[in-house]
Protein backbone atom coordinates (compact mmCIF):
# COMPACT_ATOMS: atom_id res chain seq x y z
CA UNK A 1 0.00 0.00 0.00
CA UNK A 2 2.39 2.83 -1.15
CA UNK A 3 -0.40 5.51 -2.71
CA UNK A 4 0.22 8.37 -0.49
CA UNK A 5 -3.58 8.93 -0.93
CA UNK A 6 -5.07 5.26 -0.30
CA UNK A 7 -3.18 5.48 2.65
CA UNK A 8 -4.56 8.39 4.01
CA UNK A 9 -7.96 7.29 3.04
CA UNK A 10 -7.34 4.03 5.40
CA UNK A 11 -5.87 5.93 8.14
CA UNK A 12 -9.04 8.08 7.72
CA UNK A 13 -11.26 4.87 8.02
CA UNK A 14 -9.50 3.68 11.14
CA UNK A 15 -9.18 6.34 12.81
CA UNK A 16 -12.92 7.18 12.53
CA UNK A 17 -13.84 3.39 14.25
CA UNK A 18 -11.09 4.39 17.03
CA UNK A 19 -13.13 7.60 17.91
CA UNK A 20 -16.73 6.10 17.69
CA UNK A 21 -15.35 3.41 19.68
CA UNK A 22 -13.53 5.53 22.44
CA UNK A 23 -16.70 7.43 23.02
CA UNK A 24 -18.97 3.99 23.47
CA UNK A 25 -20.12 3.54 27.39
CA UNK A 26 -18.01 1.80 29.37
CA UNK A 27 -14.74 1.55 27.17
CA UNK A 28 -12.63 4.16 29.46
CA UNK A 29 -10.97 3.04 32.15
CA UNK A 30 -9.57 4.77 35.19
CA UNK A 31 -6.78 4.33 35.78
CA UNK A 32 -6.25 5.08 39.46
CA UNK A 33 -9.23 2.54 39.80
CA UNK A 34 -8.04 -0.24 37.97
CA UNK A 35 -4.75 0.06 39.53
CA UNK A 36 -6.36 -0.06 42.94
CA UNK A 37 -8.81 -3.07 42.54
CA UNK A 38 -6.33 -5.13 40.39
CA UNK A 39 -3.25 -4.46 42.88
CA UNK A 40 -5.43 -4.98 45.92
CA UNK A 41 -4.90 -8.75 46.55
CA UNK A 42 -0.88 -8.25 46.21
CA UNK A 43 0.47 -5.38 47.54
CA UNK A 44 0.00 -3.50 50.82
CA UNK A 45 -2.00 -0.03 50.46
CA UNK A 46 1.54 1.93 50.47
CA UNK A 47 2.67 0.33 47.60
CA UNK A 48 -0.63 0.86 45.82
CA UNK A 49 -0.61 4.02 46.64
CA UNK A 50 3.05 4.45 45.41
CA UNK A 51 1.82 2.65 42.13
CA UNK A 52 -0.93 4.95 41.37
CA UNK A 53 0.86 8.32 42.03
CA UNK A 54 3.82 6.90 39.68
CA UNK A 55 3.66 3.25 37.86
CA UNK A 56 3.76 -0.05 39.08
CA UNK A 57 7.16 -0.55 37.91
CA UNK A 58 8.65 2.41 40.40
CA UNK A 59 6.82 1.15 42.99
CA UNK A 60 9.17 -1.85 43.06
CA UNK A 61 5.95 -4.42 41.89
CA UNK A 62 7.50 -7.80 41.12
CA UNK A 63 7.07 -8.83 37.41
CA UNK A 64 5.42 -11.63 38.55
CA UNK A 65 2.80 -9.85 40.40
CA UNK A 66 2.47 -7.83 36.87
CA UNK A 67 1.94 -10.64 34.39
CA UNK A 68 -0.73 -12.38 36.77
CA UNK A 69 -2.71 -9.27 37.15
CA UNK A 70 -2.35 -8.87 33.09
CA UNK A 71 -3.26 -11.96 32.57
CA UNK A 72 -6.62 -11.82 35.06
CA UNK A 73 -7.66 -8.42 32.92
CA UNK A 74 -6.83 -9.89 29.13
CA UNK A 75 -8.69 -13.39 30.43
CA UNK A 76 -11.96 -10.92 31.96
CA UNK A 77 -11.63 -8.94 28.71
CA UNK A 78 -11.81 -12.22 26.61
CA UNK A 79 -14.83 -13.54 28.12
CA UNK A 80 -16.62 -9.84 27.83
CA UNK A 81 -15.75 -9.82 24.10
CA UNK A 82 -16.87 -13.04 23.46
CA UNK A 83 -20.17 -12.94 24.69
CA UNK A 84 -21.33 -9.89 22.94
CA UNK A 85 -19.70 -10.33 20.11
CA UNK A 86 -21.99 -13.54 19.81
CA UNK A 87 -25.31 -11.56 20.89
CA UNK A 88 -23.91 -9.03 17.77
CA UNK A 89 -24.26 -11.75 15.20
CA UNK A 90 -28.12 -12.35 16.14
CA UNK A 91 -30.77 -10.33 13.87
CA UNK A 92 -31.56 -6.76 15.41
CA UNK A 93 -27.85 -7.01 16.71
CA UNK A 94 -26.46 -4.33 14.52
CA UNK A 95 -27.17 -0.63 15.40
CA UNK A 96 -25.42 2.29 13.42
CA UNK A 97 -22.77 5.22 14.82
CA UNK A 98 -23.16 7.60 11.71
CA UNK A 99 -21.39 5.05 9.51
CA UNK A 100 -19.39 2.95 11.71
CA UNK A 101 -21.12 -0.63 11.79
CA UNK A 102 -21.42 -0.98 15.19
CA UNK A 103 -20.12 -4.61 15.92
CA UNK A 104 -17.25 -2.64 14.37
CA UNK A 105 -16.90 -0.11 16.92
CA UNK A 106 -17.78 -2.53 19.65
CA UNK A 107 -15.10 -5.01 18.89
CA UNK A 108 -13.03 -2.07 18.80
CA UNK A 109 -14.13 -0.72 22.09
CA UNK A 110 -13.13 -3.51 23.97
CA UNK A 111 -9.37 -3.84 22.20
CA UNK A 112 -9.40 -0.29 24.19
CA UNK A 113 -10.55 -1.66 26.88
CA UNK A 114 -7.42 -4.26 27.30
CA UNK A 115 -4.90 -1.94 25.81
CA UNK A 116 -6.25 0.43 28.31
CA UNK A 117 -5.66 -2.17 31.44
CA UNK A 118 -2.43 -3.30 30.27
CA UNK A 119 -0.80 -0.03 29.46
CA UNK A 120 -1.74 0.95 33.14
CA UNK A 121 -0.16 -2.05 34.40
CA UNK A 122 2.65 -1.93 32.84
CA UNK A 123 3.55 1.36 33.86
CA UNK A 124 1.99 3.76 31.12
CA UNK A 125 0.58 7.18 31.93
CA UNK A 126 -2.94 8.03 31.77
CA UNK A 127 -4.23 7.74 28.02
CA UNK A 128 -7.55 10.03 28.76
CA UNK A 129 -8.59 12.76 30.94
CA UNK A 130 -11.75 12.77 32.59
CA UNK A 131 -14.89 13.91 30.62
CA UNK A 132 -12.56 14.93 27.99
CA UNK A 133 -12.48 14.34 23.78
CA UNK A 134 -9.71 12.01 22.47
CA UNK A 135 -6.45 13.87 21.65
CA UNK A 136 -4.25 13.54 19.06
CA UNK A 137 -1.73 12.08 21.29
CA UNK A 138 -3.87 9.57 22.82
CA UNK A 139 -5.41 8.60 19.63
CA UNK A 140 -1.73 8.01 18.23
CA UNK A 141 -0.55 5.63 21.41
CA UNK A 142 -3.46 3.73 21.07
CA UNK A 143 -3.26 3.95 17.29
CA UNK A 144 0.27 2.24 17.90
CA UNK A 145 -1.01 0.00 20.38
CA UNK A 146 -3.94 -1.48 18.50
CA UNK A 147 -0.88 -2.13 15.60
CA UNK A 148 0.93 -4.42 17.78
CA UNK A 149 -2.09 -6.09 18.71
CA UNK A 150 -2.73 -6.77 15.26
CA UNK A 151 0.38 -7.78 14.15
CA UNK A 152 2.17 -4.43 12.33
CA UNK A 153 5.83 -4.80 12.83
CA UNK A 154 6.63 -1.14 12.71
CA UNK A 155 4.15 -0.73 15.28
CA UNK A 156 5.91 -2.33 17.92
CA UNK A 157 8.71 0.33 16.99
CA UNK A 158 6.86 3.04 17.90
CA UNK A 159 5.58 2.17 20.96
CA UNK A 160 9.25 1.49 22.04
CA UNK A 161 10.47 4.75 21.13
CA UNK A 162 7.36 5.91 22.77
CA UNK A 163 7.91 4.68 25.76
CA UNK A 164 12.25 5.47 25.86
CA UNK A 165 10.38 8.51 25.83
CA UNK A 166 8.07 8.36 28.67
CA UNK A 167 10.79 6.75 31.03
CA UNK A 168 12.92 9.74 30.26
CA UNK A 169 10.70 11.97 32.04
CA UNK A 170 10.63 12.81 35.57
CA UNK A 171 6.40 13.22 35.56
CA UNK A 172 5.20 10.68 33.09
CA UNK A 173 2.78 11.54 30.47
CA UNK A 174 2.40 11.15 26.41
CA UNK A 175 5.01 12.86 24.52
CA UNK A 176 2.80 15.15 22.89
CA UNK A 177 5.28 16.59 20.32
CA UNK A 178 6.64 13.45 18.80
CA UNK A 179 3.17 11.29 18.56
CA UNK A 180 1.55 14.18 16.55
CA UNK A 181 4.38 16.22 14.66
CA UNK A 182 7.49 14.57 15.27
CA UNK A 183 9.72 11.28 15.19
CA UNK A 184 6.67 8.63 15.87
CA UNK A 185 3.97 10.29 14.19
CA UNK A 186 5.15 9.53 10.63
CA UNK A 187 5.07 5.92 12.07
CA UNK A 188 1.57 6.28 13.17
CA UNK A 189 0.19 7.53 9.69
CA UNK A 190 1.34 4.39 8.40
CA UNK A 191 -0.01 1.87 11.33
CA UNK A 192 -3.40 3.63 10.90
CA UNK A 193 -3.54 2.85 6.84
CA UNK A 194 -2.39 -0.54 7.78
CA UNK A 195 -4.87 -1.07 10.00
CA UNK A 196 -7.41 1.36 7.88
CA UNK A 197 -7.42 -1.93 5.04
CA UNK A 198 -7.73 -4.92 7.93
CA UNK A 199 -10.30 -3.55 9.10
CA UNK A 200 -12.22 -3.36 5.86
CA UNK A 201 -11.56 -7.17 5.14
CA UNK A 202 -12.82 -7.86 8.76
CA UNK A 203 -15.67 -5.80 8.04
CA UNK A 204 -16.26 -8.00 4.52
CA UNK A 205 -15.94 -11.46 6.89
CA UNK A 206 -18.67 -10.26 9.51
CA UNK A 207 -20.85 -9.35 6.38
CA UNK A 208 -20.79 -12.95 5.51
CA UNK A 209 -20.95 -14.33 9.09
CA UNK A 210 -24.33 -11.83 9.48
CA UNK A 211 -25.87 -13.68 5.86
CA UNK A 212 -26.51 -16.41 8.17
CA UNK A 213 -27.85 -15.33 11.16
CA UNK A 214 -28.01 -17.71 13.66
CA UNK A 215 -25.10 -19.55 12.40
CA UNK A 216 -23.44 -15.80 12.14
CA UNK A 217 -23.88 -15.14 16.32
CA UNK A 218 -21.75 -18.92 16.96
CA UNK A 219 -19.05 -17.89 14.24
CA UNK A 220 -19.00 -14.70 15.68
CA UNK A 221 -18.21 -15.16 19.05
CA UNK A 222 -16.02 -18.36 17.84
CA UNK A 223 -14.03 -16.29 15.80
CA UNK A 224 -13.48 -13.45 18.38
CA UNK A 225 -11.74 -15.82 20.73
CA UNK A 226 -9.88 -17.07 18.23
CA UNK A 227 -8.53 -13.58 17.40
CA UNK A 228 -8.56 -11.30 20.77
CA UNK A 229 -6.80 -13.61 23.40
CA UNK A 230 -3.77 -14.00 21.08
CA UNK A 231 -4.25 -10.44 20.07
CA UNK A 232 -3.68 -9.18 23.90
CA UNK A 233 -1.06 -12.00 24.72
CA UNK A 234 0.89 -10.37 21.92
CA UNK A 235 0.42 -6.44 22.69
CA UNK A 236 1.26 -7.58 26.76
CA UNK A 237 4.06 -9.60 25.26
CA UNK A 238 5.72 -6.77 24.06
CA UNK A 239 4.84 -4.13 26.86
CA UNK A 240 6.27 -6.65 29.52
CA UNK A 241 9.74 -6.66 27.56
CA UNK A 242 10.52 -2.44 27.81
CA UNK A 243 12.27 -0.58 30.26
CA UNK A 244 9.44 1.39 31.40
CA UNK A 245 8.38 -1.98 33.08
CA UNK A 246 11.46 -2.65 34.77
CA UNK A 247 11.08 -2.51 38.68
CA UNK A 248 12.79 0.43 40.03
CA UNK A 249 14.55 -0.29 43.28
CA UNK A 250 12.92 0.65 46.32
CA UNK A 251 14.76 3.89 47.53
CA UNK A 252 14.40 4.80 44.01
CA UNK A 253 10.85 3.99 44.08
CA UNK A 254 10.32 6.43 46.95
CA UNK A 255 12.13 8.98 45.61
CA UNK A 256 10.30 9.35 42.43
CA UNK A 257 6.87 9.26 44.26
CA UNK A 258 8.25 12.25 46.34
CA UNK A 259 8.89 14.06 43.31
CA UNK A 260 5.68 13.52 41.73
CA UNK A 261 3.76 14.57 44.67
CA UNK A 262 5.85 18.09 44.85
CA UNK A 263 4.93 18.55 41.40
CA UNK A 264 1.35 17.77 41.13
CA UNK A 265 1.15 20.28 43.96
CA UNK A 266 2.55 23.30 41.73
CA UNK A 267 0.35 25.57 40.62
CA UNK A 268 -0.94 25.36 37.16
CA UNK A 269 0.56 21.60 37.16
CA UNK A 270 -2.24 19.45 35.69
Amino acid sequence: MSNPDAIESSGSKFSQVLDAAAKLPGVRINRDAYLRTALRRHCSDEQIDRAVATSPAEAGIAAEVIAEVANTSISYETSRVTGLSAAAGLPGGLFMIGTIPADMAQYMGHMLRVVQKLAYIYSWPDLFREGEEIDEATESILTLFVGVMVGVQFAQSGVTKVSAMIAAQVVKKLPQQALTKGLIYPIVKRVAGQLGVSMTKKLFASGIAKAVPVLGAVLSGSLTLATFLPMSKRLQSHLASLELTKPARDGDAKEASQDFVLLREVPGEH
